[in-house]
Order: C-alpha cells, then sequence, then structure tokens
C-alpha cells in the first residue's frame, strides 16, 4: 500500500550471476524524507543524527529517481551487494552502459569502492556524491 501510494519506493539487487552476488534484496526508500522522520520522531539537524548516513542516501537516490522521472530518461536502478556484506549504494543502467555511485556525508571520504564489484564490472563508471559535489548528481 505504501508503494501504490508512492510513500516508499524499491530499489532491486543488481546480480549478473556472479557467484556471491545477492539476487533477490531490495532496499526501501521514502520518496519523502519528512515522512521517514516523523515516523521515526526525529527532527534533529544532520549534524547531530546517528542515521544521517541512511538520511543522505535516502534523500540522494529519491530526490535522483524524481529528477530522472521529470526529465523522461528511462534508467534501471539497483543497489548492488555480494554475500560477504561487499556493497554499493547505488548503480544506474542506461543504454548498456553501467554506472556505480558511493554517498558519504563527509566531504573529505575517499571513495571505496570493492575490488569485487570493479573486476566483475571493469566497464562500469564510478564516483563518490558528498556535499560538496550532489548538486551535479541531482541532474
Amino acid at each position: 500500500m505504501l508503494e501504490k501510494t508512492f510513500v516508499v519506493f524499491r530499489l532491486p539487487a543488481y546480480s549478473r550471476n556472479v557467484r556471491n552476488e545477492i539476487k533477490k534484496g531490495k532496499k526501501i526508500y521514502f520518496y519523502d524524507n519528512g515522512i521517514r522522520n516523523a515516523i521515526i520522531g526525529d527532527f534533529s539537524l544532520p549534524e547531530h543524527r546517528a542515521d544521517r548516513g541512511a538520511l543522505w542516501e535516502n534523500f540522494l537516490i529519491s530526490e535522483r529517481w524524481k529528477a530522472l522521472t521529470y526529465q523522461e530518461i528511462d534508467t534501471e536502478r539497483y543497489f548492488w551487494r555480494t554475500t560477504q556484506q561487499q556493497e554499493i549504494d547505488y548503480l544506474e543502467e542506461r543504454n548498456q552502459m553501467l554506472s556505480a555511485y558511493e554517498f558519504k556525508w563527509a566531504t573529505k571520504s575517499k571513495a571505496k569502492f570493492p575490488k569485487s564489484f570493479t573486476n566483475h564490472y571493469p566497464e562500469a563508471e564510478t564516483q563518490l556524491i558528498t556535499p560538496a559535489n550532489f548538486d551535479t548528481f541531482l541532474l
């Protein structure tokens, strides 16, 4: 019901039959972080929140989803995770091109893409998204 009323959406797992990739997992995101905050009862500033990484990830994925939809850009969207808990926050596949994104709240973070991903998908473009460059990610 929450999906049908556009409160939440699912992001499926990306898998191309690599043995240790999770194939059937899904992550759930809110279209509006305000609803998420109301449910957990926390309207604190991001600097004071223990869940700021999850909040940042939800914000970026939902706003990117909206921007792509509004501009009618046909893109498949995923996350990637292995059975060893290696993960990439967000993937897009468009015109047979794969792009991988890691989201970090700290602007001085370094991008760390798992070797198991870069070895199996060497053609994939990778990018770290922080508060310093998120505006270009949101189109």
